[in-house]
């Protein structure tokens, strides 16, 4: 079994204690800190259960590094990785599923800014190859800043045959193309859909462009050829839930 994760931040660690408390193992919050936000997790923790701890802010430091932490961490069980029969057995329970595909992407850092932007817009599941590519270390779960505890990763052996099962299930894929001749906001992203963006600098790979049913470019103005693939997955889905109107529904 995998170690503790350790998150930080009020918002992830709300987060974990509101929806998974069952895997939030130890909250440490800053002796000092003892604003509402900080009590209400306090509060929520106990509520459930979860053992607290009070740490000096050098102590906190030692344990996270130096990260804008907010006096606020958690030690909690991983998220454990989710199989391609398991995201397809999902499929069902979800109306209009929204999943992004990263086709070998290579930098961890790249990978756990679109987790982060993938658990903001409400994606079901990341689906990364197992070779190749970027995997969830360390260093791709801190830059997640908690999203890699609450949105499923799926590490698939090949990426084209999991595009292929997810089409057989209902899904359209969109892939990201700066030649493509449809801007981003003119493909319908309202339905069930899956985003992919390829590696970077590289693009998408031959065989995996031909798999997609659409292919989206988003507009540029500058001189720039091509964006970082976290800023562009960052932009598609916020493009997908614009269309879907998931923002109106949370308000």
């Amino acid at each position: 079994m995998k170690s503790a994760e350790t998150i930080f931040g009020l918002h992830p660690v709300r987060i974990m204690l509101e929806r998974h408390p069952e895997r939030v193992l130890t909250v440490r919050l800053a002796e000092r800190r003892d604003d509402p936000r900080v009590r209400a997790i306090e509060e929520l923790a106990r509520k459930q259960l979860r053992p607290v701890e009070r740490i000096d802010a050098p102590a906190l430091k030692r344990l996270l590094g130096d990260v804008v932490h907010q006096g606020v961490a958690a030690d909690i069980a991983p998220l454990p990785p989710w199989s391609e029969d398991e995201l397809l057995a999902a499929l069902p329970g979800v109306p209009a599923p929204l999943i992004l595909a990263l086709d070998g992407v290579q930098d961890p850092h790249n990978l756990g800014a679109c987790l982060r932007t993938a658990d903001a817009c409400g994606v079901l599941a990341v689906i990364i190859p197992k070779d190749r590519a970027a995997q969830l270390t360390p260093a791709a779960r801190k830059v997640a800043a908690g999203a890699a505890e609450t949105t499923p990763v799926v590490a698939v052996t090949n990426l084209v045959r999991a595009l292929k099962l997810l089409k057989e299930a209902g899904l359209w894929v969109v892939g990201a193309d700066a030649a493509a001749e449809q801007s981003a906001d003119a493909v319908d992203l309202k339905g069930p859909v899956v985003l992919v963006l390829g590696a970077e600098g590289a693009g998408l790979r031959q065989l995996t462009r031909q798999n997609c049913d659409f292919l989206a470019r988003l507009p540029q103005l500058g001189a720039v050829e091509s964006l970082n693939v976290s800023v562009a997955a960052g932009m598609l889905l916020y493009e997908a839930a614009r269309q879907r109107g998931s923002w109106q529904r949370q308000e």
